[in-house]
Parts: C-alpha cells; sequence; structure tokens
C-alpha cells in the first residue's frame, strides 16, 4: 500500500504545530497502524529526521495508551478497538490518512501525537477507590452475595481503559463516560457503599476542576469508546450525584 500521511506535529505545549506530509510505501495491509507508523518512524531516523512522538504501551488493546484521532475519528475507522489493534486493511491503497492527538483544553499536547492525561489520574485520586483493609484480612469475594445483574454491570463499567476517546469525541469534550463508568463500577457493589456519597461529589468536582465540558447527551462517546461503555453509566453518575447532593 501507498499512502499519504499528514500529520500533526508539535515540538512542545508552547509550539503552535502543524500538519506535515509523509508519503509512504510497502504498507502491508496486516499491519497494524502502530506497525506503520514505527515505519514511518524508521525512514525517518535513517533521514536523520525526527521521529514522530505517539504513545503506545501494551499494543493489546488494554491500557488505552495509544489514543489517536484518525480521519477525524478517536481510535481510527474501526469499531470496538483501539488505536493498537486498528489494522491498515481498513484504509485503500493510495488513501490520504489524517493523523492527530486527542483535542480538548484537559488533554494538553506535550509532543506531536502525545496528550497529558493526567487530568484522568486526578479524577481517579479524587474518589475512585474503596478503602478497605486487605492486610492480613483478606476476604473471598464469593463469600459476599452480590445480585448477578449488579455484578454484569460493575464488570462492563469496569472495562474502561481511560484512553480518553469519550473525550475526544465529544463536542463539549466532556468526561462524563469516563467518571460514570469509574462511579458505576463501585456503586453497583456493597464493596463501594460506605464511600459512595463522597465518591461522586469529589470525583464530579475534580472533573470540574480538570476543564471538561458538559454531557449534552448526543451518544457520540458510547459509540467511539473501544471499550463499548454505556451511556447508562452517566445516567448512574446522576442519580449517585444527586442522592449525595440532598445527603449533603
Amino acid at each position: 500500500m501507498k499512502l499519504t500521511l499528514k500529520i500533526w506535529r508539535q515540538k512542545n505545549a508552547q509550539d503552535k504545530g502543524g500538519i506535515v506530509d509523509y508519503p509512504i510505501d510497502g504498507i502491508e495491509p496486516d499491519m497494524s497502524f502502530l506497525e506503520m507508523l514505527d515505519v514511518l518512524n524508521e525512514q525517518l531516523i535513517n533521514k536523520g529526521e525526527e521521529p514522530v512522538a505517539f504513545d503506545h504501551d501494551c499494543r493489546e488493546g488494554i491500557c488505552g495508551m495509544c489514543s489517536l484521532f484518525i480521519n477525524g475519528e478517536a481510535h481510527g475507522p474501526d469499531r470496538g478497538v483501539t488505536t493498537c489493534q486498528l489494522h491498515m486493511r481498513m484504509f485503500k491503497d493510495g488513501d490520504t490518512i489524517f493523523i492527530e492527538p486527542f483535542r480538548a483544553k484537559a488533554f494538553p499536547v506535550i509532543k506531536d501525537l502525545v496528550v497529558d492525561r493526567s487530568s484522568f489520574d486526578r479524577i481517579q485520586h479524587a474518589g475512585g477507590f474503596i478503602s478497605v483493609n486487605t492486610s492480613g484480612n483478606t476476604i473471598d469475594a464469593n463469600t459476599i452475595p452480590i445480585n448477578k445483574d449488579d455484578a454484569d454491570k460493575s464488570f462492563d463499567a469496569a472495562a474502561c481503559i481511560g484512553c480518553g476517546a469519550c473525550v475526544a469525541t465529544c463536542k463539549n469534550s466532556s468526561a462524563m463516560l469516563f467518571v460514570g463508568a469509574k462511579v458505576s463500577q463501585f456503586a453497583l457493589l456493597p464493596q463501594g457503599k460506605v464511600e459512595a456519597t463522597d465518591r461522586v461529589l469529589h470525583m464530579v468536582h475534580q472533573m470540574d476542576l480538570e476543564g471538561f465540558g458538559n454531557c449534552t447527551n448526543t451518544g457520540a462517546c458510547e459509540v467511539e469508546c473501544p471499550k463499548g461503555i454505556s451511556l447508562e453509566n452517566i445516567a448512574r453518575m446522576n442519580r449517585e450525584y444527586l442522592s449525595a447532593s440532598l445527603k449533603g
């Protein structure tokens, strides 16, 4: 495959940045998108040029590090996959591919395609945990009866990998699908009930402090989420927040 890559290049957070064209040839359809970028970077290094900076880690669709905006879609044209799971067979010989970083005020660009998503970490630190003494007091999970429907919904919410596709896709750069998933996975289980009130209040407050926008229920976040996190989690978070506000 012969392709034209239009890649966002930005030296640092202060640099204005811009799109740079890179022609590339010899790309196999079975290559992953990141392998294609590896081929490009090898060519750039051999020519003495600066390689394109992009995030990656597991390359198995688990960590969410590989978040890229490809042809106007978070993680590219496929569904239910992260960028590292996207294969070049989704494109055609001769295609022009635009590759950009996720765009959001709360995701400032570090360099090229790499953004700072530590805002998600700070939201997690604000309440995405349970205070349980597990030091020598470990209890078998099966000793706590949990409704299967609740357990399944909690597991589905916990599948969120925090990649930020929901934020990048939302016209308001809202993080409510991410926060809703993190609130839901605890709200549905007995282990999360003790801190339920403080959790949702603190996490939503931190989300607002980070500069994320509001949800307007367009549903684009659910469509682009590589793990299929449901909008139901936003509704559950809103219910939890209302209940916690009344208690407070």
